[in-house]
């Protein structure tokens, strides 16, 4: 509090640009996660053994399970 006004409001900015920051491990590992599941799903599609669905069914099934949950 002892700061002149500009040098807290500089302050303030700085603190809250430090929470918006990336944490780069978490970032980094969440990155390769899934990196690594897009790269299973395709190897899935070519070999020919994913199911696809249309999205009027998943969008039903959604919509199903968020009524379900809401009860």
């Amino acid at each position: 509090m002892q700061l002149q006004r500009a040098e807290r409001a500089d302050l303030a900015k700085q603190l809250i640009a430090s929470l918006d920051e990336p944490d780069q491990a978490t970032d980094g590992d969440v990155e390769t996660a899934w990196r690594m599941e897009v790269e299973r799903r395709i190897e899935k599609i070519d070999r020919g053994a994913a199911k696809f669905e249309s999205w009027n069914v998943v969008r039903h099934r959604i919509a199903a399970g968020l009524r379900t949950t809401r009860q």
